[in-house]
Order: C-alpha cells, then structure tokens, then sequence
C-alpha cells in the first residue's frame, strides 16, 4: 500500500476518469455529424454499448493482463482497509478509481474504430471485437509500455539509456486504435455507392456539421483530463501538460484550416489531430515544440485524409487511420524530437527508441485488426446486407431512426 496515496489523489484521478468518458460522448456526436442520417442511432447506440462491453472485458479480465491486478477480492481489501493474499490496495479506494481511468482509455479503443467502419458494420460482430480488443490484444500492449510487461522497457532502458516515452497514449491509445480499425476498414470494404467502376469518388458530406463540431468540442475538452491526469497522483501534476496540450490542439487548428482550405471538417478533426500528436511527449516538450508538433499534426491529418479516402480508395469514414494511427505515430516520433533538451524539452528521450517502438506498436495493430477483423468476417461475417445497408443501420439494426416524425410524416 502506498501510504503517500491521499483523498486528494482519488479526487483527482476520478476528476480525470470523469473527464475522458465524458470524451466518448465527443466520440458519439463526432461521429453522428458525419455519417448520413440513416445511420445516427447507430453511432451513439455502438459508442455507448461498447463502453459497456469494454468494461466488463478489461474489469475482469484486461487490467489483469496489462498490470496483474483483478479485483475479485473482499470489498474491504479494495478499499485499502484489509490485505489478504498477497493483495495491498492504496487507501480510499485509489486502485479503484484507477482502473476506472484507464479503463476510459482501453475503451477510447472501440470508439476510434467505431468511426472507421460506420455505416456498414454488423452490430453483434463488432461487440465481439470489441471484447477480444479490451479483454486481450490492447492490455497486452498496454503492459509491455505502461505495466512494465515481460521487462521489454526495462531493456530498451538497458541499452538506450532510457525507456520508451508515452506519457498519455499517442502510441500505446490512438496509434493502437487508428491502425487496428485499418485492418477493420480494409475488411469491410467500401460503402455502397464511395467508388464508381469509371474510378470516380462520389463525396459523401457530412449529415449534421453543428453535430460535427460538438463532438469536437467535448473532445478538446475532455483531452485536458486524458493528458493532464495521466499525471495520476497530485502531486505529479504539470502545468506544463496543460498548455502543451492547449498549444498542440491550436497548431492542429490553425494547419488544417490553412491546408483544408476553411472545410468545416479538416478544421474541427485538425484539433484532434493536433491533440493525438501531442499525447506522448507532452510532459516533456517545450510549448513551441508542442506547437510543432499539432501544426505538423494538423497537417498529416488533412493530407493523409484525402490520400487514404482518394488514391488508396479507403473508406474510412471518420479518418480514423489518418487522424489516430499516423498522427500517434507521428505523436510517439515528436515526443523523440521536441522532448530533447537542444529543441527547449526536459530531455530523457531517445530518438531512435522512440521510432523504433511507435512503428512495432503500429505493426502490432495493424495485425491485430486483420486478424481479429479477418477471422470475423469468415466466421459470422461483419458486414450488413445491401438491403440493410441500403436502408441505414438504425431502421435495419435499431428498428428506428433519429427522426421517427419525419419517417412516420406525422
């Protein structure tokens, strides 16, 4: 038991669990304002039942594989009040509340995907990823940079001086999410109607934009408690964090608007971009450098988009691989540029560790997403029926949609 564990830390880590659930709201309506409006219920049913389903996976089951710690233990030993077995738990329910805060995280996991594959993805198949994705294959990644797994940092410690840095999830959360629901997108294929046989891309606008911008909004927002409270004890809290995060997000703001030429949906997505980017060095970069880091951020984001959705014919709908797997990748390599002390950061970086980790973790994803993803697809299948399709997810999943007046014309 840690005896420097306080009230004051408990509050505060719940404070920042609170704050990035509240993020998959923003997940939600980020999604919601960019898929057509047959397929609405569908996103905010999957975000939450998702988080439901994940829950129950990395409680009994996930946070045990990334740290060795279950919780089937006597309520008073989760409270710190008793040890049995082996077992110390920090006073005042930390432990707790910890699990609850990184289980936000592990849950951040299905919601990024959820994005990738809108509008054509069975329901029930992909809670099952979902379970698989919590339970097993994002834990175990988890452990190895954050748990201290099989020893792999204790030896990039040994023979690079220092360990992989990830300070809030560039890599080990959003560069894991985006290159997972690659595999997931590639699976799937296209939406009906995307590419035209004569090779021509039909433009899908977004539904709702107000929507759109809500769950940007409520995502910046919960990003201060995803960055911030990665901290974990009050004590270990930055300011420094704070505004790194502040500056990232508006670098992303500011080059994806310049380089999407004012579109409403690179502008509000290039303020994630530039969040995602930031995640993993942002305790140690200098503000300018974080700066860097969301401007170049914002940049891959709008430009990757438009690649994937253009040339490699990828239908990922929300840009999940562009704004997630390679502005993480780029977040985890930025953390080994702008953390070094001759670019203004705290140092405790190394350049090659941090390139060498960030593309085996994207490596790991993208295989994990294509076997999970792939065995699904033999199996039960993963993709809606054209008639179900056709017709959206919520009346075909749902039975339902997000305007019933105006389908019944009442």
């Amino acid at each position: 038991m840690d005896s420097n564990i306080t009230g004051t830390d408990v509050l505060f880590i719940l404070m920042g669990a609170i704050m990035v659930f509240a993020m998959h709201a923003g997940f939600a309506f980020l999604e919601v304002g960019t898929v057509r409006r047959k397929n609405q219920v569908n996103a905010l049913v999957k975000i939450l039942v998702d988080f439901a389903v994940s829950t129950v996976c990395y409680f009994f089951i996930g946070y045990s594989v990334a740290y060795g710690v279950d919780f089937l233990v006597s309520a008073a030993v989760l409270s710190g009040a008793e040890t049995t077995d082996g077992y110390s738990f920090a006073s005042n329910g930390y432990d707790l509340v910890k699990f609850f805060f990184l289980l936000t995280f592990a849950a951040a996991i299905p919601a990024i995907i959820s994005g990738g594959i809108a509008e054509r993805a069975k329901f029930w198949p992909q809670l099952a990823a979902t379970a698989i994705l919590t339970a097993l294959a994002y834990p175990f990644f988890e452990g190895i940079i954050w748990g201290g797994a099989f020893g792999i940092q204790e030896m990039i410690e040994n023979r690079f001086g220092v360990p992989f840095h990830d300070f809030a999830g560039s890599i080990v959360v959003h560069a894991v999410g985006g290159w997972i629901a690659l595999g997931a997108v590639i699976f799937l294929g296209a939406r009906m109607g995307r590419y035209r046989k004569d090779g021509r891309v039909i433009g899908i606008p977004p539904s709702n934009i107000p929507f759109l911008a809500l769950g940007s909004w409520i995502l910046c927002i919960g990003w201060f408690g995803f960055n911030v409270m990665s901290a974990q004890t009050i004590d270990g809290v930055s300011g420094l964090v704070a505004v790194n995060s502040l500056m990232a997000m508006i670098g992303g703001i500011l080059s994806a608007l310049v380089i999407g030429r004012n579109d409403p949906g690179f502008v509000h997505n290039g303020a994630l971009a530039g969040l995602v980017a930031v995640c993993a060095g942002s305790d140690i970069m200098h503000p300018i450098g974080a700066l860097a880091t969301g401007t170049v951020g914002g940049g891959i984001f709008v430009y990757a988009f438009n690649w994937c959705q253009n040339k490699l014919r990828l239908d990922d709908v929300l840009g999940v691989w562009p704004l997630h797997g390679l502005c993480g990748l780029w977040g985890g390599i930025a953390a080994g540029i702008f953390g070094l002390q001759a670019l203004g950061g705290l140092g405790g970086v190394s350049l090659p560790v941090q390139i060498g980790v960030s593309l085996a973790g994207c490596i790991y994803a993208l295989i994990i997403g294509l076997v999970v993803y792939g065995l699904l697809k033999k199996t039960v299948g993963i993709r809606l029926d054209e008639q179900s399709e056709f017709e959206g997810a919520d009346l075909s999943i749902h039975k339902i949609g997000a305007y019933p007046e105006e389908d019944l014309k009442l």
